[in-house]
């Protein structure tokens, strides 16, 4: 990292940012293209989890490429100056690394959907098995991430 005052080593100041973000945004590579999704996520024991229909661009990308990188922002706020260069934003960030699988036995599904609700909700949900039949799951083992701050 470039600017070493502001990257965050701490695990748990970094899991707090992930447990405080409302949105994952999920980068992945077709051919030479770069690929990224804003996606609604679950989080826990270093792994990210996804849900999405069964067919789209990023199921397509992924089946063929499951290597993919990872970002999270909160705390977003604008630092106005007189002048146009001393401009500057205050965020705290998370960027990592991974490998993406799809998820296909219907207990595995039931437990990284709990795990995606759980971020957004403090309620039990139970689940059709048809629906979870028409679900696709992702599960990103997390290889590695930084954090980043600027105060």
């Amino acid at each position: 990292m470039r600017r070493q005052e502001r990257e965050i080593t701490d695990k748990k100041e970094i899991e707090a940012i992930i447990q405080q973000a409302l949105v994952c945004r999920l980068a992945m590579v077709e051919g030479d293209t770069p690929y990224v999704v804003p996606l609604c996520f679950g989080y826990a024991d270093r792994t990210l989890y996804f849900h999405s229909a069964n067919e789209g661009k990023k199921l397509e990308i992924l089946k063929k490429n499951n290597r993919v990188c990872f970002e999270f922002d909160i705390d977003q706020s604008l630092k106005k100056n007189e002048e146009a260069c001393a401009w500057s934003m205050m965020y705290k960030s998370v960027i990592g690394f991974g490998t993406a699988r799809f998820l296909t036995d219907f207990e595995s599904k039931r437990k990284a959907l709990d795990i995606i609700m759980r971020n957004y909700s403090d309620k039990s949900f139970a689940y059709q098995k048809s629906a979870l039949e028409k679900t696709i799951v992702i599960k990103v083992d997390i290889e590695q991430m930084t954090g980043k701050q600027s105060p």
